[in-house]
Formats: C-alpha cells, structure tokens, sequence
C-alpha cells in the first residue's frame, strides 16, 4: 500500500487532494438511499460476525454446545450470533478476540 503524505492548511482546504465525488449522484441521493444503504451495510456486518464467531468456535474444535458451555453462553444465543441473526457485544466480543488470539490461555482462564 502506497503511503502519501499530505500538508493541510488550516485556514483552507487549497492543500488537499481532489476527490472523485460524483457531485450529481450525491445531490441526486435520498435519505431512503441511505436508509437502504445503511441496511445493507448493517447486513453485512452481522455476516462477518457470524463467520468469526463460527471461525473461532471451529478453531477450538468445538460443537456449538460445548462452546456454549465452555463459554456460559446460552445454545441459543451461539446459534443466533453464528446464523447472523444477533451480534456478540460488549464483553462478549471481547471473549471471542481474546479466543481468537490466545484460545488455550482463555479457556484456561473460564475452567
């Protein structure tokens, strides 16, 4: 990846680079474009928590039952989080980094 460094003049914005913004399109948006977008953005984040939270569980060689316990986590709540349906938050998310990172002293840590 190319690094570019670039000064900026407080007073103005001379100093940066032009962008490529479509100034039409942008105009042309509407908030029910961005809601839609925001959506499927939101769609795709719950996607790619449902994959890491299923990479890491199959990571531990572990059923969704034993990960659930292991984890004092309800059946229920793995499945949801593994079938995109709800997000692990909070210290949730935390505990799966933390599997991810370092499983043998994380589940150490949970006997």
């Amino acid at each position: 990846m190319k690094t570019v460094h670039v000064k900026t003049d407080s007073v103005t914005l001379a100093g940066l680079p032009l962008g490529r913004v479509d100034e039409n399109r942008l105009d042309a948006t509407s908030e029910k474009d961005i809601t839609s977008q925001m959506a499927k953005d939101d769609a795709e984040a719950m996607k790619d928590s449902a994959k890491f939270t299923r990479r890491v569980r199959h990571r531990l060689g572990l059923s969704q039952l034993e990960f659930s316990q292991r984890i004092d986590v309800s059946l229920e709540t793995i499945r949801n989080w593994e079938q995109g349906k709800r997000q692990p938050t909070g210290a949730a998310r935390a505990l799966l980094k933390v599997l991810n990172k370092v499983p043998e002293a994380a589940l150490s840590a949970l006997i």
